[in-house]
This record gives structure tokens, sequence and C-alpha cells, in this order.
């Protein structure tokens, strides 16, 4: 059994997040031919390298002789952060920072089968090799030097994590922003048509057949609203004064929206633009396009 003492389980804590966040950036780096900061926070720690090292070694304590429980141990333990992290960050930010949907055997894109199986060789990995040396290496540092590095490690972090998880939160707040803005285009658009519609004597307005890209959209509200002026003004009688009125009120409406979505993608915030660039990888079901789109904003302010 592991007998150590709070700042000692502190101490290995940031050890591995910082061990992780040197593995995950060298890895993804080198795939990337360029750095990437990789992680949730912007310093050079990745919190879920530390909870997992954590956790295989409290799930292995028990199985410390029977290396083939250590191995259900991790799995199962892993697996389960894995998945609750996963499932947490999602409904908090509205983003997956990781994504298995490509891999067989997934549940929900959080877990699969061969991270489960990748899990289980870690845990032996970890609990039989690496952690034995890096405790040693640890009990060699004078006591006063762990609780000094330790406390210092302690207050970074929690600044760095608060700040990483505003800059989350609003993230959050600018995809669904940049969706409503979206959502508020699409109407101005079908009430065009519907207008256009009548005045043509159609019966029924055009229907989308698909959804359109924002640019699309634009590009199609601009072309109505350049369409419907130049009538206006061959035609002034065409329309009544409450639909001359409503057709104003409408370019009033998109002006605004189109305003709403520059301010959106500006991304000011120096922890929000590294978010993007760190997770290059990121993913959102629900704000699929919105995101593609932040993530553009934020390559071409390069």
């Amino acid at each position: 059994m592991y007998q150590y003492s709070i700042i000692e389980w502190l101490f290995f804590f940031y050890f591995y997040c910082f061990f992780g966040w040197i593995f995950e950036s060298t890895y993804v780096s080198l795939k990337s031919r360029k750095f990437v900061n990789r992680g949730f926070m912007r310093g050079p720690f990745l919190p879920i390298y530390g909870s997992g090292a954590i956790m295989m070694l409290v799930v292995s304590m028990p199985f410390q002789d029977n290396i083939f429980l250590t191995y259900i141990a991790g799995c199962i333990g892993a697996t389960a952060l894995e998945l609750v992290t996963g499932e947490l960050m999602e409904a908090l930010f509205k983003v997956r920072y990781w994504d298995y949907s490509n891999q067989k055997f997934n549940y929900k894109g959080h877990i699969c089968l061969s991270s489960t199986v990748a899990w289980g060789f870690l845990t032996i990995l970890m609990t039989e090799f690496l952690h034995r040396g890096v405790e040693r290496i640890i009990f060699i540092i004078p006591s006063a030097v762990v609780v000094l590095v330790t406390v210092a490690a302690s207050l970074y972090i929690v600044v760095d994590f608060t700040l990483s998880f505003k800059a989350a939160m609003d993230l959050r707040d600018i995809l669904i922003g940049l969706e409503r803005a979206k959502e508020e285009m699409e109407r101005i658009q079908k009430r065009l048509d519907v207008i256009i519609a009548v005045a043509n004597d159609e019966i029924e307005a055009r229907r989308l057949e698909k959804s359109q890209r924002v640019e699309e959209l634009m590009d199609s509200i601009e072309e109505k609203f350049g369409s419907l002026k130049e009538r206006l003004k061959i035609n002034p009688s065409e329309f009544m004064d409450d639909v001359h009125e409503e057709i104003m009120e409408l370019r009033s409406k998109y002006n605004i929206e189109k305003e709403h979505r520059l301010q959106f993608r500006r991304l000011k915030d120096f922890y929000q633009r590294n978010l993007i660039k760190g997770n290059p990888t990121m993913k959102s079901k629900r704000f699929e396009e919105a995101l593609e789109e932040l993530k553009k904003a934020v390559n071409e302010r390069k």
C-alpha cells in the first residue's frame, strides 16, 4: 500500500500533470509540424493525466500482488474517469476535447474498447515500473523543497484553471451566440421568401432543402434585400406600406445579427484563442459549424 502524505499525493499529481503535458504536446506538435500547447489549461499541466495516474495508483492498491487484477482495475477505473470527465466537460462547455466516434466499439465518443484495453496496460506500466522510479527520485528531494514546490504549483494551477474554466464557459456562450445569430438570419430569410413569393403571386415560399452555411445564408439574404430594393425603385407601389416597414425592420435585424457575428468571431481573450489553438481536434455536435468558424478565425489571426 502507498503511504503518502497529502503534500506528497499532490506533488505526484502535479508531476504527472506536467509529464502528461510534455508527452501530449510533443506528440501533437510532431504530428502537426508546429508547436501546440496541448490541454485545457494554458500552463504546462494536463489534469486528465494527473487524475489518471493517481486513479491508477489508487485502484491498483488492493491488487499489487496480482498483475491480472491490476490490469482489470486499471481498465475499469480509467474508462470510468474518461467517461465521467468527457460527459461533464461536454455538458458544461458544449465541446468535446477528445472524440472516439471514429473508433470501433465506442460509447458516445467519450470512451472506446481500444482505449480501455490500453488503459489496463498503462496501469501495469505505471504501477510496476514508472511510479517506482518517480517515487525513488521524489524521496531523494528534501521534504521542505517538496512542500515549497507543491504550494507554489497549487497557487499557479488554481489561477490557471480558474482563467481557463472562465474562458471555456465564455467560449460556450460565444458558440451559443453564433448559433442564435444564424437562427435569426434563417428566420429573416424565410420571411423575405414569403414577401417575395407573395409579390410574385406564388403559392409557396421557396423551401430550403438543406441547412445553409452561414456565408451562403448571408449571401442569400443580401441578394434578396438587393432584389427587393431594385423592385421598390422600379415600382414603389408594388408593396403595401406595412410591408415596406417590415422589410426595413428585417434589414435592421439582419445588420444587428451581422454585427453580433463579427463581435463573436473576434475572440480577443488570450485564453479563449489559446484554448482553441491547444485543442485543434475539439468537436461539438450541436455547434459544429460555429466551432469551425471560430477555429478559422483564430487561424486567420496568425
